[in-house]
């Protein structure tokens, strides 16, 4: 006969549930965390410190065997009031610029939001017939049909959530039109300059526009310093073919840039810009139309400040990736540390014998620690597990647009009468 199940709680029936250990662990022990490997900073640092751990280890085999290894402690206590400003200041400064990175994509997604919500109710038909008695002004004539409406009010929405995804490629160096998350977001009719120049129309997601080509990323862990520079190009390199479904991180050491003709008379645009001149454009006619007129002047104005804070804040990012941490204080950094950790086996050995080891073994663990992970989010934009999640904020932000165009109202009609923005008098 087969026992009866148990039916009451154990702990090891909560362990063997997959997926919910570390969730409830976490509530009551730092446990999980601390044994961690993945997403630490510890893969980074663990060649340094091994190398600080095998000095330590032979500072005391030569104790040992009677060697004069030994140092006053009256320095070491100095030196390390230094490297200990020179680490928060270094930490605070790569978090602020990793917090106002995330402040300023943020506000960017409240933009593309308010621009959509707004183009998607107040551009509207003009009132068809006479306007009421009494009111002031003239009702513009409109030959738009209400579907060619519709696909033009479309067509602008997607315009404000291809810049968001057009910036996010940009900070990440990433050129050309040949990314994957650009198909469905990228309008079929929006213009773009080219080696003909400001003509061309894309009629498909798959163009190969890239200017990219075989690059060491970021989250490669090999701890390379690459350009700092974000791409300011919108045409791909002539001489390079286009490399579908390549991508160029932010601190990728090698990245090929656009080369224009030698003869050519104008420069470049990043692809964000042409995209915010495209998106005004389609707001003037939409004005100039007529259909706006619900909200008159100011509601233009008001769309118009939109795009403008949209490219505002583009250049905050821009701002930050384009600005690094001079590579002079991030060497003098590694060296002060460097010095310190190295000093210690000295000062200790006497005191400590051969437990100096693992002490200095964690001393180096902390300080290193500390300023691997400001390396790490000093460039918020790249494709590191420690970088803001751009990917994800661009994706939920084309799920609101497609329900907004797919389930939501548009406003209708406008009422009678044309603001000439004169007032009422």
């Amino acid at each position: 006969m087969t026992p009866p199940k148990s039916s009451g709680f154990t702990f090891a029936s909560l362990l063997s549930r997959p997926g919910i250990k570390r969730k409830y662990l976490r509530r009551y022990s730092w446990l999980p965390d601390v044994l961690r490997i993945r997403g630490s900073i510890i893969g980074n640092i663990l060649g340094p410190v091994l190398t600080v751990t095998i000095f330590a280890a032979i500072i005391a085999y030569l104790w040992h065997i009677g060697q004069p290894v030994i140092l006053t402690n009256s320095v070491v206590p100095l030196l390390s009031v230094v490297v200990g400003l020179i680490l928060v200041f270094r930490n605070g400064t790569s978090y602020d610029r990793y917090w106002e990175g995330r402040k300023a994509f943020g506000s960017l997604t409240a933009n593309v939001r308010n621009i959509s919500r707004m183009i998607w109710i107040n551009v509207a038909l003009p009132p068809e017939g006479a306007p009421p008695p009494g009111i002031k002004g003239k009702t513009p004539l409109s030959d738009v049909t209400p579907q060619q409406l519709r696909h033009r009010k479309a067509e602008a929405i997607h315009l404000s959530l291809a810049f968001a995804f057009a910036v996010k490629h940009y900070l990440r160096e990433e050129d050309g039109l040949n990314h994957d998350d650009y198909i469905g977001v990228i309008p079929a009719s929006f213009t773009r300059y080219d080696e003909a120049g400001y003509s061309s129309n894309i009629n498909s997601g798959t163009v190969s526009y890239s200017a990219t080509g075989e690059n060491t990323k970021r989250n490669s862990q090999d701890g390379g310093q690459g350009s700092p520079d974000a791409t300011k190009r919108v045409r791909a390199k002539r001489s390079k073919p286009g490399v579908s479904g390549s991508t160029t991180p932010l601190l990728g050491t090698m990245h090929t840039t656009v080369d224009f003709n030698s003869s050519a008379d104008h420069g470049s645009m990043p692809l964000p810009l042409v995209i915010a001149h495209e998106l005004s454009r389609a707001i003037f006619q939409f004005r100039r139309e007529g259909l706006l007129e619900t909200v008159g002047p100011a509601g233009a104005n008001a769309l118009a400040a939109l795009v403008q804070s949209m490219i505002d804040h583009m250049t905050v990012m821009e701002r930050i990736a384009n600005t690094p941490i001079p590579k002079s204080y991030g060497i003098h950094l590694k060296q002060c540390v460097t010095l310190y950790v190295f000093a210690l086996p000295f000062t200790l050995i006497s005191d400590l014998g051969w437990a100096m080891i693992p002490v200095v073994t964690i001393v180096a663990f902390t300080l290193m620690g500390i300023e691997g992970i400001a390396d790490e989010i000093e460039q918020p934009f790249g494709t590191a597990r420690s970088d803001l999640p751009l990917d994800t904020y661009c994706y939920d932000l084309k799920e609101e647009t497609e329900y907004l165009i797919a389930k939501l109202p548009e406003g209708g009609e406008g009422v009678f009468g044309y603001d000439d923005g004169e007032g009422d008098d």
